[in-house]
């Protein structure tokens, strides 16, 4: 049997086609059959990459019996968290209202009108039957309470309360910091206990943070993070790339699905701490990144898929663990055992059935004259792992989460002097621009080069014009400077709120129960701190002031978060420290020839300047506006260094270039 999601783009919806509940999609036909038929809405939210989405439905979903109760008494409503994040959220909200805790798969009971009188996430089979029996019974015989009380719900959904605009400036950056250092595990690095996220932006502001201040101590706890990261078995030691999160406090045993969004923003933090610190493993895990991704997630446009599965055939990490006899029996008997002990493969197992996870505890095996041991280990161990089974990749295009890998691809390709990372980011950002824009406004989805119909959200905008940004300093003829500011001018007039924010979806949009906006920076940064940063960037490139103003007071609406929890803002803590910092811009001219440029423009993108944007060309070249009226310096490359529009003196070598970037700045006033 079909249902209706066999047309659907999502990878997600379509492993419910063929389900025996009539599930369809979320639409007005949708809302209407339920008020036709005078019955609630079963929602159902999840994602492809969820390992308990699919546990609900193979025991749930796929039961004839289950199906023949949902299809009489309800209208079933499948929704992609990825695809419709506005729908996620504003029912994500009740559900954490309800129930003080939130995740997928989240199940919801709507009234016809979709307010929603029932809230939850995985539910066993048999407790789902009573759910559905009871809310049966009462929809049946108490129909005006369960009306009311969802009314009531989305009346208070609908109650905004709004804080008084609080600016980043150094107290806040100290607070942040100072609160952070209080939750920070000192022996494993990371923030809290079990389960343990990369919390990316939060580790950004702390390296930003630290180049503000010269404080070594946030720079110290990033680092320790990402090097424990890096050795654990969150990160995958033969194929590069890291998993969603760890389920203990040392990083040992990952929630084995792997997202673009964290990979994209993870090989950038970890190419800004290369910038800091000059640890080699920092780089090594840049460049395994990115091969991950460029291996196991590019699509044939040229875009990037969304994720690869937790699961493999129904087991979660079957592709990823190893026991010391599978060692054996790839490597031998001595490098096997060489092997076992360098990755941590014991008899016991650190993962399920006397299977391990892969770490690597030390380099004594890695960078040495053993290198080339390594590296043939690790090959034969990642050719003999291509022989499994392997996870399922949902290869849905996000525009967001691929504005962060154009991003990430840029900026690493001019850090390290990779020209077909740069080249990728660039292939990838002319698939979005050519497929996702629709007369004129972005579209959020698309699979295998069909685009789907959801509007863009605000992190699309945001993240997309972001990535834009980076990609027109290192190539800046392409008109990626331009698509960048239509974006913003989308936000500008169909997202913005009235407490200098944004909220997640256009005015023009579909109207549901609320309208979401959502202030926190989780695994990705929020709409509004999307934006925030781009407005920055967007300004320092243009040389105009005025998306500075936009961009603080997109921060200074959430900073007050901080307060409560500076993790949760740590995108926007990230973008107010780079208002304070400046930010930075950085304009290389040179003649035809353009000697010296190399070298000027490799050290203002290894600089640690927060926010920091670099540009090179011949003066006053039109695609460039900050080389407008920047003259070279007695016919020699010059670099023109310049802070909130007040420029130094132009510097024509490295080591005055590389001073120049590291000069402090004062520590009183506030970002405006």
């Amino acid at each position: 049997m079909t249902n209706r999601l066999a047309s659907a783009t999502s990878p997600y919806l379509l492993q419910h086609a063929d389900n025996p509940i009539d599930w369809q999609e979320w639409s007005t036909d949708a809302l209407d059959e339920a008020r036709r038929r005078d019955v609630p809405i079963l929602l159902s939210v999840g994602y492809a990459a969820c390992h308990w989405c699919h546990v609900m439905a193979h025991e749930t979903f796929e039961d004839a019996g289950v199906a023949q109760i949902v299809n009489a008494g309800f209208v079933a409503i499948k929704v992609d968290r990825e695809e419709r994040p506005d729908i996620d959220a504003v029912y994500m909200d009740v559900t954490m209202a309800l129930t003080g805790s939130g995740g997928w798969p989240m199940t919801c009971l709507l009234t016809p009108a979709g307010d929603p009188f029932f809230a939850g996430t995985y539910l066993p089979r048999e407790q789902f039957l009573r759910l559905l029996d009871a809310a049966t019974q009462a929809w049946t015989d108490r129909r005006d309470d369960v009306v009311q009380s969802g009314a009531t719900i989305s009346g208070k959904l609908r109650e905004v309360v709004t804080a008084e605009s609080q600016p980043v400036d150094h107290a806040l950056v100290r607070r942040s910091v100072d609160a952070m250092a209080r939750r920070f595990d000192t022996v494993n690095g990371g923030f809290g206990g079990a389960p343990k996220f990369p919390t990316t932006s939060s580790l950004e502001f702390l390296l930003r943070a630290a180049a503000l201040t010269g404080d070594e101590h946030p720079r110290a706890m990033a680092a320790q993070t990402l090097e424990r990261m890096a050795r654990g078995g969150i990160y995958d030691q033969l194929g590069g790339g890291f998993a969603r999160y760890s389920v203990d406090a040392r990083w040992v045993v990952p929630h084995f699905e792997k997202m673009l969004y964290d990979n994209a923003q993870l090989v950038r933090v970890y190419a800004h701490a290369w910038c800091a610190t000059g640890d080699p493993l920092f780089e090594r895990v840049v460049g395994e990144t990115i091969t991950f991704m460029l291996r196991e997630l590019l699509t044939r446009t040229g875009a990037f898929a969304s994720s690869l599965d937790a699961d493999t055939e129904g087991v979660e990490g079957l592709t990823y663990v190893w026991t010391p006899a599978q060692l054996t029996d790839v490597l031998g008997e001595d490098d096997g055992a060489r092997a076992a002990r360098l990755l941590s493969v014991t008899q016991a197992g650190t993962y399920e059935h006397g299977a391990s996870t892969l770490q690597l505890a030390e380099d004594a095996d890695v960078d040495t004259a053993d290198a080339a041991w390594w590296e043939r280990t690790r090959s034969l161990l990642l050719e003999a792992r291509g022989e499994r089974p392997q996870p399922g990749r949902d290869d849905k295009v996000v525009a967001a989460w691929n504005g962060l890998a154009i991003g990430a691809l840029a900026e690493a390709g001019a850090v390290f002097g990779r020209r077909d990372w740069i080249d990728a980011a660039s292939r990838c950002a002319r698939a979005v621009r050519d497929v996702h824009l629709v007369e004129g406004r972005l579209r959020r989805t698309s699979r295998d080069g069909r685009v789907g119909t959801t509007p863009a959200a605000a992190d699309d905008l945001g993240d997309l014009a972001d990535g834009l940004l980076t990609l027109h300093q290192v190539e800046p003829t392409a008109g990626w400077l331009d698509l960048a500011g239509t974006l913003l001018d989308t936000a500008r007039v169909h997202h913005r709120d009235d407490i200098g924010g944004f909220y997640d979806a256009a005015d023009d949009a579909e109207q549901l129960i609320v309208r979401p906006r959502s202030p926190v920076d989780g695994a990705e940064p929020s709409g509004g701190s999307a934006l925030a940063g781009a407005l920055l960037s967007y300004g320092a490139l243009t040389g105009d002031p005025a998306p500075f103003a936009e961009a603080a007071a997109a921060v200074g609406a959430v900073a007050h978060l901080a307060g409560r929890d500076p993790v949760m803002v740590g995108h926007a803590l990230g973008v107010g420290v780079a208002l304070l910092h400046g930010p930075v811009q950085v304009a290389v001219v040179s003649g035809e020839r353009g000697d010296g440029t190399a070298g000027l423009v490799e050290v203002s993108w290894r600089s640690t300047a927060p926010g920091r944007v670099t540009v090179s060309g011949r003066p006053d070249d039109p695609a460039q506006p900050l080389l407008v009226d920047r003259p070279m310096v007695d016919g020699r490359t010059a670099a023109y260094v310049c802070r909130r529009f007040v420029c130094d003196a132009p510097v024509t070598t490295v080591d005055a270039l590389r001073e120049a970037l590291g000069r402090p700045v004062p520590t009183s006033g506030a970002a405006e």
